[in-house]
C-alpha cells in the first residue's frame, strides 16, 4: 500500500535538506605556516630517511602523504635544507639522508633564514625565519666558537650568550660574515 505525502511531510524533508550538515573532519595536515606543522613534517622526514631514506623528492613527498602530511616539493626542499639532510650515494644509487646521530648541522644550509644579528653589549639576538631558531642554534653550538658560552632559541628568536661581555660587538659582526648578512 502507498502512503501519501502531506505538504507537512515535504516541508519537514526540505528543512532536513536545507539544515546544515556538520563538516567532516580533514585527513591531512597542511604543510604550510602552522609551527606545530612544521615541526612535525620536519620529524617525519627524520624518521622517513632514518628508516632508508628516498631516492626524490617526490618519494619523500608520498611518505609524508602516507603519514596524513601534505606538503609541496619546495616545501620539502627546504625542510631538507634546514635537517642537514642531504643526497648521499648508497648501494642502491643515490639517496636522501642525514648525518648519523648528533652529528653537526652546517652552517651553509641555514645561512639564508637569519634575518638579523643585533646586541645590546652583553647579549645577542638574532632574528630568524619563523620555525628556523632552533636548527641554527643547533648549528651555532656545533660551529664551537669559542666567544660563544650557549644559545637559547624559541621560534624564530635566538639569543646567544657571548663568554665575555666585551667580546659582543666582535662576535655579532663574525656571526654576521658567518650568516652572509
Amino acid at each position: 500500500m502507498r502512503r501519501s505525502t502531506t505538504t507537512s511531510d515535504r516541508a519537514s524533508a526540505r528543512r532536513a535538506a536545507a539544515a546544515p550538515q556538520p563538516r567532516p573532519q580533514r585527513a591531512l595536515t597542511r604543510a604550510s605556516g602552522a609551527q606545530a606543522g612544521t615541526a612535525a613534517r620536519r620529524a617525519a622526514l627524520r624518521e622517513i630517511l632514518a628508516a632508508g631514506g628516498a631516492t626524490s623528492q617526490e618519494a619523500l613527498q608520498r611518505a609524508l602523504a602516507a603519514r596524513g602530511i601534505h606538503a609541496a616539493q619546495a616545501t620539502i626542499s627546504r625542510d631538507l635544507a634546514s635537517i642537514g639532510a642531504s643526497r648521499m650515494l648508497a648501494a642502491g644509487g643515490a639517496r636522501y639522508a642525514v648525518p648519523p646521530g648528533d652529528a653537526a648541522l652546517p652552517i651553509e644550509p641555514v645561512r639564508g633564514l637569519v634575518d638579523a644579528v643585533e646586541s645590546n653589549g652583553l647579549l645577542i639576538v638574532v632574528r630568524t625565519k619563523a620555525s628556523a631558531a632552533p636548527a641554527i642554534a643547533r648549528a651555532l653550538d656545533d660551529a664551537h666558537l669559542s666567544d660563544i658560552l650557549g644559545t637559547l632559541a624559541g621560534d624564530d628568536t635566538i639569543f646567544v650568550a657571548p663568554r665575555r661581555p666585551r667580546a659582543a660587538s666582535s662576535l655579532v659582526r663574525q656571526m654576521r660574515r658567518l650568516f652572509g648578512i
